[in-house]
């Protein structure tokens, strides 16, 4: 039996992601498939953006984050919910944050800066990091979450891959986005 520091885990996040990249079973060849699924999803990478917000703003209860000035953006924030549109400035800031974060997910070295970057994108939707006025809920989160882990899987299986091949990035994906997902999860414990 493997003895864990479970403090240092709460301390550390390049333990914990060694922890939960050892205990998930992710590794070197699922960061290459990974990586490798970069030809075909980087050019599709601001379709899924769209797709993406498509649907966070198809509810209140997840577009009302998009209200309040975002942390970086230089431009007026919109006035109401009647006002965000899919080509309002502040939206667009959005979704180039989400498309480098996609393309940080295809195309980074899984060092110890891409788990420091795993770990603020985790914190940044908190008031932990960025605007303390964007405190977005942790079951908006997990949606968000789970609607990107949808619309890869998709992706993937519209890809050009062969069966296999395809099920085995699905796979390394749905690892790294669990992986993701803790470091949401770790910044909304007290």
């Amino acid at each position: 039996m493997k003895h864990v520091d479970e403090i240092l885990l709460e301390e550390d996040s390049q333990q914990r992601y060694s922890f939960l990249a050892e205990f998930i079973g992710f590794g070197p060849e699922d960061v290459k498939l990974i990586q490798g699924s970069a030809r075909f999803l980087g050019p599709r990478i601001g379709e899924l953006v769209d797709s993406t917000y498509e649907k966070l703003m198809a509810y209140d209860a997840t577009a009302r984050h998009f209200l309040p000035k975002q942390h970086g953006f230089e431009g007026e924030p919109p006035a109401d919910l009647a006002e965000l549109t899919a080509s309002h400035p502040q939206i667009q800031f959005r979704k180039d944050h989400l498309n480098r974060y996609s393309t940080s997910l295809i195309g980074r070295s899984y060092d110890s800066k891409m788990v420091q970057y795993l770990e603020m994108v985790g914190k940044m939707h908190t008031a932990k990091a960025g605007s303390s006025e964007i405190q977005v809920p942790l079951i908006q989160m997990n949606a968000l979450m789970g609607l990107l882990s949808d619309i890869l899987t998709k992706s993937l299986i519209d890809s050009p891959l062969d069966g296999d091949a395809t099920l085995a990035t699905i796979r390394a994906f749905q690892k790294l986005l669990w992986i993701q997902n803790d470091f949401i999860n770790r910044h909304y414990v007290d």
